[in-house]
């Protein structure tokens, strides 16, 4: 594939658009401290407010006593889930499944939401306030063991009206009918194929488990609000208009809630934080707005360190099935998985959205069984987020570990032998993505394989290695609506914003200026809330399909730029000073189709020299728009069936046997994505996917009284995240095939380099024994029969 249906796809030279070093256009408000996060906004005479939060991992509020509280000096306000304005409260930040109250009296973790909302003049008070409130709790039974909560005989811990349906956040899923519900437990199993046949088939028989723990999110920015309505002197009519700060990426969400016209509420903060795939809203972000009209004054609520521990990927067991003939071909993949439903809301990434888009569906075996348990607990929430989602892949890349050991054969010739080719799982050739990187691997790490625990480094340790492949994929399948404004010779971008963790809009700058004939630099970023323009969609990848929208744009601006400029030169305006008439322009005599547009000037195209600057070469203000998307990505339609840009990653461990400590030696990826857009952009991704791994698979793990089923570790000491001393190096490299069908054949990278085993699998190749993750040096001595 390829950018066959934009203007200029194939175009084979780039001025701007790849280039290293291309500055974010609100970096300097970065670095210098000037950015303001939602957490950051105060105002005179605002109030504070904070929720009541479960001290419980599964409890009823059977009543509250707030006479106290009420009485406390300084506070303003106590509502409780009875009150009408909460009962009549919707979010509509999170159209997933059935509903449930938004604020009810029922939390089934602890640290949830729950009953009651205090406001008053300080942070303090609130607290104080959430003291004195005389609640009395129904406590339920609990599970933090999901092994437990699966059980015939376990209490059902979600009533029917709080139960997530078989989807999860996505719905109900599509297709063959799901098993009856049972217990604590709903079904999503997906087959395709005749998976006894392919056993059958298969010369050798392969199981195994594979564990995936549950971690954290990675905000650093925790989430929180600052809302007040105002008398707006733009937009009287219908009542006050909303000002919010912090709440979302885009306003339209809260301005559905509160069923208030997107033009008559404001969102002119900026800044978001880090939050990369990370849609879901807390309530913080929502609750203000309704405070603020309750009070008549700014109410601010912001979540602490403490409360935003919720998970980027939940728990989940696995057992595989698979058959394979003599070389290491296929035959048969039999997925059995329990994976945490979480607490209602959770997203779905991590159970059944795991099963229509992963490693199976690029195998040429066809014989795939996915059958999946997705137990409630009451371990957590899992917000909308896909920061770090592997999409159940390295059970894929397990597998090809598991057959290259048993064969003494290299994975990657196990991988090449199993990838279908390009067009779909018949397809016997190979996939020119794939090929272009695991050759670029072999070189650059001179890749030698070896079977496990057969590698002694000089100082004693032991040696072990691992290689898995994804695709690059571009999640993007919405429409976009760009821009482009040519005023007193100068190009504008408008755009809505905020900035969240994602330079998008300097990648489509940068398209610009690519099509204009202009440095990144000439191109003006206006952001504005009030503009429609926004360039993300599915992902950070989407920047790839809005840079092709852009980029039509752009072509329909230069249009008119040099229709423009022909106007001006055979006609140019009358002068209103005594003088010599002007010389003649350079550009007399052309047509449109004769100009061009390069290095900030209209140009003769048969003559560069014959040139008038941009700026001078009409006094029109023009403007255009573009409303569109690139053709549907691979992705979207085939998810995986088909196959176009790949990465693949690598890793070398060093494990020292009498200590149990892992040292990453080396830690990389090869990527495709297309075409690169914004190197530094790019870049960071690598970087950012690589510290996720590192950490779920060497440090972070969740710790858990199991008598009350509370976090223990919720806290930036306890909760081992990576630091700047843990991460390596990472090794970068890039290819540009320009198999991607979005700006100039670009797809994406996306969180695919995300992985839950790649380290795991190299420490195994170096001890052979498994530790399941995170691998803790108490825990690689206890593999190894030491501890």
């Amino acid at each position: 594939m390829a950018d066959l249906a934009g203007k200029n796809g194939l175009r084979q030279e780039f001025r701007i658009v790849g280039k290293p070093n291309v500055p974010g256009k609100l970096s300097p408000q970065l670095a210098s401290g000037v950015a303001k996060f939602g957490i950051d906004y105060v105002l005179p005479d605002m109030l504070h407010a904070k929720f009541l939060r479960s001290p419980y991992a599964n409890a009823k509020v059977t009543a509250i006593d707030a006479a106290a509280a009420r009485a406390l000096p300084g506070v303003v306000d106590v509502v409780t889930w009875e009150d009408e304005d909460i009962v009549g409260l919707s979010s509509h930040g999170e159209s997933f499944g059935p509903s449930r109250a938004w604020l009810d009296n029922l939390a089934d973790h602890e640290g949830q939401e729950v009953a009651c909302i205090v406001v008053a003049e300080s942070e303090d008070i609130c607290e104080e306030a959430l003291r004195l409130l005389k609640v009395e709790w129904e406590i339920l039974p609990h599970y933090i063991s999901l092994l437990e909560s699966r059980e015939e005989d376990a209490a059902e811990i979600r009533p029917p009206e709080g139960q997530a349906p078989a989807g999860g956040m996505g719905g109900p899923r599509m297709g063959p009918p799901q098993p009856p519900r049972r217990g604590n437990v709903s079904f999503s199993n997906v087959v395709q194929g005749d998976i006894e046949a392919g056993i059958a088939e298969a010369d050798f028989v392969l199981e195994y488990d594979l564990y995936m723990p549950s971690f954290a999110s990675h905000m650093p920015n925790p989430a929180g609000s600052l809302a007040w309505w105002f008398d707006d002197p733009y937009h009287g009519e219908g009542g006050k208009s909303l000002h919010i700060e912090g709440a979302v990426r885009e306003r339209r969400a809260i301005a559905q809630m509160y069923r208030v016209p997107v033009e008559k509420t404001v969102q002119e903060g900026l800044f978001m934080g880090g939050k990369y795939c990370d849609w879901g809203l807390r309530k913080s972000q929502e609750i203000t707005p309704l405070l603020a009209k309750r009070t008549g004054r700014p109410v601010r609520c912001v979540d602490t360190r403490e409360e935003t521990f919720d998970f980027i990927m939940m728990e989940r067991y696995m057992h595989v099935r698979i058959g394979y003939k003599s070389d290491g071909l296929i035959t048969a993949v039999d997925d059995y998985s329990i994976a945490d439903a979480g607490v209602w809301g959770s997203s779905s990434f991590g159970t059944s959205g795991d099963q229509g888009y992963g490693p199976y569906y690029t195998l040429k075996c066809k014989n795939i069984s996915q059958r999946m348990e997705m137990v409630d607990s009451n371990r957590g929430k899992m917000y909308v987020s896909g920061q770090h989602c592997p999409f159940n892949w390295d059970s894929g890349t397990m597998a090809v570990y598991l057959i290259a050991e048993a064969l003494d054969k290299d994975p990657v010739e196990v991988a090449r032998l199993n990838l279908h080719g390009p067009e779909s799982q018949d397809d016997e050739g190979p996939v020119p993505s794939f090929e272009a990187c695991v050759s670029k691997m072999i070189e650059i790490t001179d890749w030698q394989w070896h079977k496990s625990g057969t590698k002694t480094l000089p100082d004693g340790r032991k040696h072990g290695a691992s290689f898995r492949y994804q695709m690059c994929p571009r999640h993007s399948f919405t429409d976009y609506s760009a821009k482009l404004e040519f005023r007193n010779g100068e190009v504008h971008l408008p755009t809505q914003g905020p900035l969240f963790g994602v330079f998008a809009v300097e990648c489509n700058a940068m398209v610009v200026a690519e099509e204009l004939g202009l440095e990144y630099d000439d191109v003006h970023i206006d952001f504005d809330y009030r503009e429609t323009f926004t360039p993300v969609g599915g992902g950070s990848d989407g920047t790839t399909a809005s840079a092709w929208v852009t980029k039509e744009c752009a072509n329909l601006l230069k249009d008119q730029i040099l229709q423009a400029a022909v106007e001006h030169a055979d006609a140019p305006p009358p002068r209103f000073f005594f003088g010599a008439p002007p010389e003649p322009s350079p550009l007399k005599g052309c047509t449109a189709d004769e100009l061009d547009l390069a290095e900030g000037c209209v140009i003769v195209k048969s003559d560069p020299s014959r040139r008038v600057p941009i700026k001078e070469c009409t006094r029109k203000n023009l403007f255009a728009t573009y409303t569109g998307r690139p053709p549907m990505a691979l992705w979207a339609t085939d998810m995986g069936k088909k196959l176009d840009t790949m990465n693949v990653a690598y890793c070398e461990v060093a494990v020292d046997e009498e200590t149990g400590v892992v040292e990453i030696l080396r830690l990389g990826a090869v990527a495709d994505p297309g075409k690169i857009m914004r190197l530094t952009s790019l870049e960071s991704q690598i970087d950012q996917v690589m510290y996720f791994s590192q950490g779920c698979q060497l440090l972070e793990d969740y710790v858990y009284d199991k008598a009350t089923g509370v976090k223990l570790n919720n806290n930036m000491i306890d909760y081992k995240k990576p630091t700047i001393l843990d991460v390596p190096e990472i090794d970068r490299t890039f290819l540009e095939t320009r198999a991607g069908n979005a700006a100039y054949g670009a797809n994406g990278i996306s969180h695919s380099l995300a992985n839950t085993h790649l380290i795991i699998l190299a420490i195994h190749n170096a001890i052979g024994v498994w530790v399941d993750p995170p691998a803790t040096p108490d825990k690689v001595l206890r593999a190894l029969g030491k501890c």
